[in-house]
């Protein structure tokens, strides 16, 4: 067994060390998203006796881009080579609904770990990354507990403790990119000769923009914490070092946007979303198959 799923750090799906818990112990129901309904624990039609998806390269043409979209940080593996140590709920069926009971618990703590190790990433946090290490540790001995002692943790209260280190950090990051705006500010306005005038700060928290027209907005450093941005037009626009924790990006056109420096985006946001060739990426993430060229 490699290293880093030993040690919890592989923080991407690695199907080939997983027993396809995504396509079993997840529900999903017939919708733009999934061609056929089924339940918790119920295989899907796709799986196969290897645990690959029968149709993983035609998903989106056979009416499955959920799938497509969906990613368990890395939580598939953990729980199949780690908490049950390589034992697949096909060979010792007895294991099976602690198995998918404990995956989606899993999955919530990969998912912090991923969201951790990104602000330890971003320099202008550095005041909280002392305490973001210590949550990043005490996450990681989180994700080796055993079955029971899984099912029974409050993942809830233990998200709420990573969620205020991430509010701090994201205030730090995006605080630069209100520097460097009232710097460029300044200089335009010297050059006019005209006084500066207040600008308000760019906070969409929750905010529905569902279908917004954002072409060429100017949302360096927003804050998108959890915004509806379903089918929003962010064509052209400036993204960068804007926070996207939880933003729902499904069918958002991102075509010719900037997301350069933007912090909490991941690929499955990305996924979701829409765009080509000229959308500016970080360089963690991987420009989307399906997008236009």
């Amino acid at each position: 067994m490699p290293d880093d799923i030993r040690s919890g750090q592989r923080l991407s799906g690695d199907c080939a060390n997983c027993f396809g818990l995504c396509c079993v112990a997840l529900p999903f129901t017939a919708s733009a998203d999934f061609a056929v309904s089924k339940r918790a624990g119920q295989p899907c039609t796709n799986l196969q006796s290897d645990f690959r998806c029968g149709i993983h390269t035609r998903l989106r043409d056979q009416g499955f881009q959920g799938c497509t979209v969906y990613d368990c940080f890395g939580a598939g593996q953990q729980v199949s080579q780690v908490t049950f140590g390589g034992r697949d709920w096909r060979q010792a069926p007895e294991t099976a609904e602690r198995m998918f009971a404990t995956f989606p618990v899993v999955r919530q703590l990969h998912e912090l770990l991923w969201y951790l190790t990104e602000a330890l990433a971003l320099a202008p946090a550095a005041p909280v990354h002392p305490g973001l290490r210590d949550l990043l540790e005490a996450t990681e001995a989180l994700t080796l507990l055993g079955p029971d002692e899984l099912a029974a943790l409050d993942v809830g209260a233990h998200r709420q403790q990573v969620n205020e280190l991430l509010l701090r950090t994201s205030e730090l990051v995006r605080a630069t990119a209100d520097q460097a705006q009232k710097e460029e500010f300044r200089k335009n306005e010297a050059r006019k000769g005209q006084a500066r005038k207040g600008q308000a700060r760019k906070n969409h928290r929750g905010a529905d923009l569902m279908g917004a027209r954002l072409r060429g907005a100017d949302l360096r450093g927003a804050t998108l914490r959890g915004a509806y941005l379903i089918a929003a037009d962010l064509t052209g626009a400036d993204l960068r070092l804007a926070d996207f924790i939880g933003a729902d990006l499904r069918d958002a056109d991102l075509t010719g946007a900037d997301l350069t420096g933007c912090f909490f985006l991941t690929q499955p946001q990305l996924n979701a979303a829409k765009g080509d060739a000229t959308t500016r990426l970080p360089p963690s993430l991987v420009r989307p198959g399906h997008w236009g060229a």
